[in-house]
């Protein structure tokens, strides 16, 4: 028996659902095939366990802290680590619950437990049914990747989803990737009690980040006890007789290897496309297997389209989210929206929080654009001396020709706050000028985005 529908859509991470809400107030029949949990990476196994945890490890941070603030505590700080595991468990079973409440309450909407797969362009096997619908949506998200490393299948390694079911602290954690997952964690298991070593391949961390943003990032987070291996050119694995993993790293600088009782990796992200069947239905993928699209998220399929991470055109929840909204005005609003329209913009949650927008001082130069360039520590930012979080920076790179913000890092407290203000005046194409002719709320991160913008010179 096959069922007919107007519309199906893969996958219930942050574009499907709020997508199957338009188009079943549109008056679609709409079946919505999820495979596993509802809520997609975000809730499951992204930004909302991870921001629990990063939110009990900066409660411990501040407790141990305390003194600094005139505040006493009657003894050492401790940590519980099944109720920290368990509030974060809370955290994303309720959002979860939440996600599949509202499908299976929404009008017009079927929800179909199981994996979808394409058998023509137009018709989906999920299990012993079969699905037609001349609108399908691949909302599918990815997962981490877990490239052939040397000695790799020979130890039991976590990734960002068995790290976050540990109940207790491990004896010394070695974290292969040192980008944004990979940081979060670092700093969210040193400040549960872990001693925690960062291998990265590069020369230095988060490499589309401006060196000096960078080695800040890098200072703050040693001044916390976390190691880094950086350089590390041969990463290779090899168990030990008491069980504990060796990270082969072949540094120019120090031992050759580091051993420790787990071994976390954090190097990248495929996308879940790999058993869809897209070849049935001719969908076009790239060499990595993110599906390809147009601006307007349409594959080589007509009426199929692509949204979330599996696209490759973005990695954030953010994105995804926008992703659905380019596709709803596009296909109901009678709009013409272009993933290019959004600007690049994300945060690094460590604490103090990296926010960022636009481009940075290196790539608006690689760009071939003439730059001045703003900057400020958080040292001279009232707000951050009045709570004693002084470390960071602002900066502010313009377009000393048109006057225009290409971009800006704020690393510091607020920082994935206070960057919205440049993200806003971005998007409303107003000038650095413009934006410094504003009156900001003191005290605030955000006030001295004028006086960075003020000083800003060429360099």
């Amino acid at each position: 028996m096959t069922l007919n529908f107007d519309a199906i859509i893969i996958g219930a991470g942050q574009a499907g659902p709020a997508l199957a809400e338009r188009l079943c107030a549109a008056g679609m029949k709409v079946a919505v095939v999820e495979r596993k949990h509802f809520g997609g990476t975000c809730v499951n196994t992204g930004c909302m366990p991870t921001k629990a945890l990063v939110a009990s490890a900066h409660a411990a941070h501040l407790a141990r802290r305390a003194a600094d603030f005139g505040v006493t505590l009657g003894g050492a700080v401790g940590i519980d680590m099944p109720a920290v595991k368990a509030r974060k468990d809370r955290v994303t079973m309720t959002a979860r619950g939440n996600i599949e409440k509202w499908l299976g309450g929404m009008a017009g909407c079927t929800v179909i437990r199981g994996h979808a797969r394409f058998e023509s362009a137009h018709e989906l096997s999920v299990g012993e049914q079969r699905l037609t619908a001349p609108r399908i949506f691949i909302n599918v998200g990815g997962r981490a990747l877990r490239p052939p490393m040397p000695g790799i299948d020979r130890v039991r390694t976590l990734d960002n989803v068995s790290v976050l079911e540990l109940d207790t602290v491990p004896g010394h954690l070695v974290i292969v990737g040192g980008s944004y997952i990979g940081l979060e964690f670092a700093q969210v298991w040193r400040r549960f009690g872990a001693p925690v070593t960062v291998v990265e391949k590069s020369p230095r961390l988060l490499g589309r980040e401006d060196e000096e943003v960078s080695a800040a990032i890098q200072s703050i987070l040693e001044a916390e006890g976390i190691a880094f291996r950086l350089g590390a050119e041969c990463i290779a694995f090899e168990p030990q007789p008491d069980g504990r993993i060796a990270v082969g790293v072949d540094c120019r600088d120090g031992e050759p290897r580091v051993i420790g009782s787990h071994a976390l990796l954090a190097v990248g992200r495929r996308p879940n496309t790999d058993e869809l069947g897209l070849d049935k239905a001719g969908i076009a993928v790239d060499e990595r297997g993110y599906i390809k699209v147009d601006e307007q998220l349409a594959t080589s399929v007509p009426g199929v389209w692509a949204l979330g991470d599996c696209n490759g055109r973005g990695a954030f929840t953010h994105t995804a989210y926008n992703d659905f909204e380019i596709v709803a005005a596009n296909l109901l609003d009678g709009g013409s929206r272009r993933v290019t329209d959004r600007i690049d913009c994300y945060a690094l949650f460590i604490d103090p929080p990296l926010g960022r927008v636009g481009t940075s001082e290196a790539q608006a130069r690689q760009a071939g654009h003439r730059v001045r360039v703003g900057r400020r520590p958080m040292t001279r930012v009232g707000r951050a001396i009045e709570k004693s979080e002084t470390q960071g920076l602002m900066k502010v790179v313009i377009d000393a020709d048109s006057d225009a913000i290409l971009g800006a890092a704020i690393l510091g407290v607020g920082g994935d706050e206070a960057i919205h203000g440049l993200l806003a005046a971005m998007g409303a194409g107003q000038t650095a000028g413009d934006l410094a002719r504003t009156v900001p709320i003191h005290p605030t991160v955000a006030e001295l985005v004028p006086t960075v913008i003020l000083g800003a010179k060429p360099d």
